[in-house]
């Protein structure tokens, strides 16, 4: 019974898989073909390369698709992404990341079996004999850059003991990482009915592998050359990433991208042409799908796609958003020559560059602006002085600190761009003149011009208050006794 419900489920699976058809079948139907070449819609909009942020699903060949930002896993674009998918060989990544983070010594010799090298014909492979002994860190490279299945399945029986065991291992450990919609049966990804995936699992176990430093080296390289065993020659192998290869000069090839840094090819009949891309730029690292595309449309939905992410994402650190819009102080008593009048723009300067270079923001652009322009809400801004002159270049005037994600206080310095000298002969505060004469040791207060002109000020308004004291009690005083004339307004 339990047979012919994973049967039933196969089929079911198959009538959702690219190109299946049970009429496809037959001799009596010869058309359409069993998988149909991907192409654009016909009323799909032409792509503007120069305005990659136009980007509509319809400009790609694929008939999947996603772009993911590496660090957050945030979706940036998508298409079809959680359609059953055939994932040809972009099924090694798990297979790699798992070979390197199960086995404890990665340069242990290793013994190809039979069943290792037990693969159909049209496989790609490392051409392994039965019983060739290689290191395990030749087998990882060869299984990524060759597309090879024979290493596929030495990595697996290295791991796991058997191809079953390890087949068990990767359906478990997609699953941990909330791929819902993905069934491995082999370790390699050639074509079977319970073998599937879709563009946002992939996705998925994609950004899990890259963060794994060994994975990245090997999926980043482009060429590798293999020590010789005990039936081969040493071998050189090219990795099958197109976007890698720049041509020549003569031939250049229109699809090497630059900022691409992995990560895996897969191609059968029944998956068609598949990528899994990683490219980084400017701090921003972004992660591509496309399943069921063309031979070479692949590289060109993968530019598409990271064209437009690129163009939607950006990165910065605190003191990339502090220097769009910096704090410009008004500083008091300075010098009467100073020609921008007293205005100071405070530098942003890190107090630990290393702990500094971990506060690093990817965002939206949209996002990172209106972070500049309210960087209060991010910081805490404190001063640690006055902003009066004199004041020196490079002077401390505050702190900007910046939380991390894990808690840890990133702090800048606040330092003055600029010296502000202070105005000469500026007249003396009452605060400074009090200040100096209980600072001085002397009972006596020192009688220096300053203060005799504040004592001799205070003396004139006394003097004056005085005088109009007398003059009123005078006044009051003449009045006394008189009666008015009610005729007149005077006394008689």
């Amino acid at each position: 019974m339990k047979k012919l419900t994973g049967i039933f489920l196969c089929l079911l699976l198959l009538l959702e898989l690219p190109g299946f058809s049970l009429a496809a079948t037959s001799r009596a139907t010869a058309t359409p073909p069993l998988y149909p070449e991907a192409t654009l819609a016909p009323d799909a909009g032409v792509y503007d390369p120069e305005h990659p942020e136009n980007l509509e699903p319809d400009q790609l060949y694929a008939w999947s698709a996603i772009l993911v930002e590496s660090s957050s896993g945030e979706v940036i674009f998508e298409k079809e992404p959680d359609v059953l998918r055939f994932p040809a060989s972009t099924t090694k990544m798990i297979t790699c990341y798992l070979g390197i983070t199960m086995v404890e010594d990665l340069e242990q010799i290793v013994v190809a079996s039979a069943e290792a090298c037990n693969i159909p014909d049209d496989s790609s492979s490392m051409k392994l004999q039965v019983g060739e002994e290689l290191s395990f860190m030749d087998v990882l490279y060869g299984t990524m850059l060759l597309s090879a299945n024979d290493g596929a399945n030495v990595i697996a029986e290295t791991v796991s003991g058997s191809i079953d065991a390890f087949v068990r291992l990767m359906n478990e450990t997609a699953y941990n990482w909330g791929c819902v919609n993905t069934h491995f049966n082999n370790p390699h990804g050639y074509t079977d009915p319970a073998h599937y995936t879709c563009a946002r699992d992939l996705a998925i176990i994609a950004r899990n592998c890259m963060q794994n430093d060994l994975f990245r080296q090997i999926v980043g390289t482009q060429t590798y050359t293999m020590g010789r065993t005990n039936l081969s020659r040493a071998r050189s192998m090219t990795n099958t990433n197109e976007l890698f290869n720049q041509g020549t000069e003569e031939n250049p090839n229109k699809y090497y991208y630059p900022a691409s840094n992995g990560i895996k090819t897969g191609n059968t009949d029944a998956s068609q042409y598949c990528f899994v891309g990683s490219a980084i730029q400017d701090g921003v690292e972004l992660i591509s799908v496309v399943l069921y595309t063309g031979k070479r449309a692949r590289w060109a939905d993968t530019i598409k796609l990271m064209n437009y992410g690129f163009s939607q994402y950006m990165s910065a650190s605190p003191i990339d958003l502090y220097n769009t819009n910096p704090i410009t102080i008004e500083t008091s008593s300075y010098s009467l020559q100073d020609t921008e009048l007293g205005k100071l723009r405070l530098n942003c300067v890190a107090t630990d560059p290393a702990l500094a270079a971990k506060a690093v923001m990817v965002r939206r652009r949209t996002t990172l602006e209106n972070m500049a322009q309210n960087l209060r809400n991010i910081v805490l801004i404190q001063y640690s002085r006055d902003f009066k002159a004199p004041i020196s270049v490079g002077e401390v005037m505050g702190t900007m600190t910046y939380i991390l994600d894990d808690g840890t206080p990133v702090v800048y310095n606040l330092v003055a761009s600029r010296s502000v000298a202070v105005r000469e002969n500026i007249p003396r505060t009452a605060e400074e003149i009090w200040q100096d004469t209980y600072a001085d040791p002397n009972p006596f207060p020192p009688l220096h011009s300053d203060f005799i002109i504040f004592a001799l000020g205070i003396a004139l308004v006394l003097f004056i208050l005085f005088r109009l004291l007398i003059l009123f009690i005078r006044r009051r005083h003449a009045r006394g006794g008189k009666v008015p004339d009610v005729r007149s307004r005077y006394f008689k």
